[in-house]
């Protein structure tokens, strides 16, 4: 049975002393034995499996894992794909880039989490930003495609993200720095389906902040979508989110101010991701987008995450003044304020055109170098 909110609080503590204990062992027994050359090398190979596809060629080990995790979850049915399907077909370009922003600066509000992503090379060092962005915007690209709850696609993918979380947490085993008592395990079943929360009840408040109509329909596809993914991360039934919209938000609200405080590790974290997406949104555009996200997020949690306060962020204020920072694309990003002055809200251009620059983005993070894998160092704090 999956999560619910009656239950949330001890179950999430439960959680968070759990690995993934099956994909733990296959990660340290491939690289210990030397069948497979560091967690880089782990990476480029699963990278190159289709589904289908022969795996003669693989340790027999990670063949054998690979065709364990092919089964559809519990309980799940044609009109579940396509009610995600349905929800990606009304809503595929803004959910990309408040996943990306809304959701990454999310999951930075963990501690526990923020802290783990900052000392794991270069997932969170100093080149940090277009890898994390890369290994996040291939989740959210593969789950936007036709077919991908029925093709097979989407499972093996989110299963190399589960084998990326097994090879984290043996980077975190093997420094000795890792607090059990204090932090459980690394990259725990907590975290996991917390994060899985951020990418989607969270996103789907952040879409009403911003003053977009999301059905209910839609909303409870996009919970499917993220009851699948949660699947494929390995988390076991009792801790996957269900997949009713309603009682996700109820669970996650009841929790989330237990679990988001403001740190040092994810102002870091925070400020990265913010300077990797100014490349690509500069000037004026860049303010409107960041007042956009503080808009989405709300200010409670945009001060927790360190995000600036701009003249944008004042909404109607600046609007009624005609300040030339909010014409054009910055006027877009002011919400009820800007439609009580203007007469239109204007999200939906300025949706638009964020969107489509962040698509660019993300196709410039998952290019990113002639290697285009994810990549990890293999020591802690190597490159924090």
């Amino acid at each position: 049975m999956p999560l619910t909110a009656q239950f949330v609080a001890q179950e999430l503590e439960a959680a968070s002393k759990v690995g993934d204990p099956e994909a733990d062992e296959l990660v340290s027994d491939l690289i210990d034995n030397k069948e497979i050359d560091g967690v880089n090398q782990l990476f480029r190979t699963i990278s190159t499996i289709k589904p289908g596809e022969d795996r003669s060629h693989l340790p027999p080990r990670l063949a054998g894992f690979l065709k364990s995790c092919e089964a559809d979850p519990p309980g799940w049915t044609a009109a579940d794909a396509k009610a995600a399907e349905t929800f990606f077909d009304h809503h595929r370009g803004e959910v990309a880039m408040l996943q990306g922003t809304v959701g990454l600066i999310g999951t930075y509000l963990s501690p526990t989490g923020a802290f783990t992503l900052r000392s794991t090379g270069r997932l969170g060092g100093v080149d940090g930003p277009g890898r994390r962005l890369s290994q996040s915007s291939r989740l959210f690209i593969d789950m936007d495609k036709k077919g991908a709850y029925t093709d097979g696609t989407l499972k093996a993918n989110v299963t190399k993200v589960r084998l990326v979380h097994a090879s984290v947490r043996q980077l975190h085993k093997k420094s000795g720095e890792w607090d059990y008592a204090k932090w459980g395990e690394p990259v725990s079943q907590k975290y996991t389906t917390g994060a899985a929360c951020v990418f989607s009840v969270q996103v789907l408040q952040a879409m009403r902040n911003l003053g977009m109509d999301v059905s209910k329909d839609d909303a409870h596809g996009f919970m499917c979508a993220w009851h699948y993914v949660n699947h494929y991360l390995g988390t076991p039934e009792k801790w996957v989110l269900p997949k009713d919209a309603d009682e996700v938000d109820r669970l996650w609200t009841k929790e989330r101010d237990k679990e988001w405080k403001k740190t040092d590790d994810g102002v870091f974290m925070t400020e990265q991701a913010v300077t990797y997406y100014k490349k690509f949104l500069p000037g004026p555009s860049h303010d409107a987008f960041i007042a956009m996200v503080r808009t989405a997020l709300t200010d409670k949690y945009a001060d927790m995450a360190g995000l600036d306060h701009t003249l944008l962020a004042e909404g109607g204020k600046a609007l009624a003044a005609g300040h030339k920072a909010v014409s054009s694309l910055g006027g877009g990003l002011l919400g009820g304020s800007a439609k009580n002055v203007t007469g239109v809200n204007p999200y939906k251009e300025i949706l638009g055109v964020a969107s489509t620059a962040f698509r660019e983005m993300e196709s410039a993070a998952v290019r990113q170098g002639q290697d285009d894998q994810p990549q990890m160092h293999q020591e802690l704090n190597d490159g924090r």
